[in-house]
């Protein structure tokens, strides 16, 4: 948690910024994994953490009345039952204090509040739900059928938090750099561990023993796999062999809840084929003029097409496209081997703020979402300021089933050899991934160094294949 001052701050400049009405942010509960008490590993809402940086898994609401430019806590104390087995616990009191909240009321006084509120007919603004268990309080305090819950969440309130958790403060800065780093760790923990024979799962668990010695575990589900033509493969069951990539998408988060995001691609020999370099070095190109690209005032969306024509243009020079490779990316010929986008917001979520939706966070009224499959996946094309976040990952992929309809179809064949793409089927994919943060005059790379060029990456999985034969 932060210093009580920053969540005052943040509170008041929403209050700024909506002027009207009430806004009820309910706290996430624990979700029962197999019976009531075993639960799943608790994750606040990310923007209750943002306003009011309560991670107790403890029944809690936040009201900011923006009429009145004051805040609630709403909570329930741990019964002496509760604290038997969990030890001591603070009271509702306490953690209103830690917030920088004056005013704390027992839970069961919410429900007679909004009440009130609406009887006011006052403006009650509130966040989609994105669990169940929210729907359906949502639903029930407000008088709000359950299917209309989400579709009558503030557009109003929803575009006031974007913008004020896109821009990350000096304080979320320093949780990344350090989340970063552990990442990093992580990536070259599964460099170290990489070898012939070995099960995924087996690399994936020490990387993820990494994420939970520097924070709270993993930020999102550990894609680990040499089955990296699925671009979010959650099985690590294959048998690592010699003459095959694993592709490794992963991250770790912070103790107050922000998240890192990296992504390399390794063969697990230790040394990259010639076929395999070359696809690399086309995708290494791609990641490294992106980040080169990035700064304040450009959309992102022009630094995703960029890195899709940079796709193009190597591939072209591979034999596996052909024609003007700008006019090919521009079309979406390039999607046949990278069907995403360049990259999407990171903070307090892995693709952040996505609760909100995809288009109130990466697009705006000046730049819309691309209708091109593709250029359709990218999840954030608006300009960029300082102090956004954004991931950087490019990547080259052969799907097989991709493959075949698109060929089937006749689909781009004048950018397209399908004869020489089918000699790549079995190969994988390739994805290079780095987190930057937009400055005054460009951006940086957050978090130490990671290997990513061929030599490098190479020299981490020789001196480690060293030191197991001592």
């Amino acid at each position: 948690m932060f210093n009580k001052a920053i969540y005052i701050n943040r509170r008041e400049r929403l209050c700024n910024n909506m002027k009207k009405g009430i806004a009820f942010f309910p706290c996430n509960n624990e979700a029962p994994m197999s019976y009531p008490a075993n639960c799943y590993r608790f994750r606040q809402d990310s923007t209750f953490n943002y306003f009011f940086g309560l991670l107790e898994p403890m029944r809690l609401a936040g009201i900011i009345d923006f009429d009145k430019k004051e805040t609630i806590l709403f909570g329930e104390d741990y019964s002496i039952d509760d604290i038997i087995w969990m030890g001591p616990q603070p009271t509702i009191k306490e953690l209103a204090e830690r917030s920088g909240i004056t005013e704390s009321r027992p839970y069961d006084q919410l429900a007679s509040y909004l009440q009130q509120a609406l009887k006011e007919k006052r403006e009650i603004h509130y966040l989609p739900p994105y669990r169940h268990d929210n729907q359906i309080l949502v639903s029930k305090l407000l008088n709000i059928n359950i299917d209309d819950v989400n579709a009558k969440a503030s557009q109003a309130l929803i575009h006031e938090v974007v913008e004020l958790r896109a821009v990350k403060g000096e304080e979320e800065i320093e949780e990344m750099e350090k989340i970063c780093n552990v990442g990093r760790e992580m990536q070259l923990t599964a460099m170290r561990t990489c070898r012939a024979g070995l099960i995924e799962q087996q690399v994936t668990g020490a990387v993820e023993g990494v994420a939970i010695a520097g924070g709270e575990g993993t930020s999102f589900a550990t894609i680990l796999s040499q089955n990296g033509q699925t671009l979010h493969n959650p099985y690590h069951r294959g048998r690592l062999t010699n003459g095959r990539l694993l592709l490794v998408d992963l991250g770790a988060e912070s103790h107050s809840g922000y998240s890192s995001d990296y992504t390399r691609t390794i063969p697990v020999s230790g040394k990259f084929t010639k076929r395999q370099k070359a696809i690399y070095e086309i995708v290494l190109r791609a990641n490294l003029e992106s980040i080169g690209m990035a700064r304040p005032g450009i959309p992102y969306w022009d630094v995703h097409l960029n890195a899709c024509t940079i796709i193009a243009e190597g591939l072209t020079q591979l034999g596996l496209m052909k024609g003007d490779p700008k006019e090919a990316a521009k079309a979406g010929a390039h999607a046949l081997f990278m069907p995403h986008g360049l990259g999407h917001m990171l903070g307090l979520d892995t693709h952040d703020m996505e609760n909100l939706g995809e288009n109130n966070v990466g697009y705006d009224n000046e730049i819309s979402r691309s209708k091109i499959f593709g250029h359709a996946s990218l999840r954030c094309g608006r300009r960029l300021k300082p102090g956004f976040i954004v991931t950087v990952e490019p990547g080259i992929y052969f799907i097989p089933e991709l493959i075949e309809q698109w060929e089937r179809e006749g689909k781009f064949t004048e950018y397209i050899n399908y004869r020489e793409v089918r000699k790549y089927i079995g190969f994988g994919g390739i994805r290079i991934e780095d987190d930057i943060l937009i400055t005054e005059d460009g951006c940086r790379v957050l978090g130490k160094p990671l290997p990513k060029s061929v030599a490098s990456v190479e020299a981490v999985m020789r001196a480690a294949a060293k030191a197991r034969q001592k």
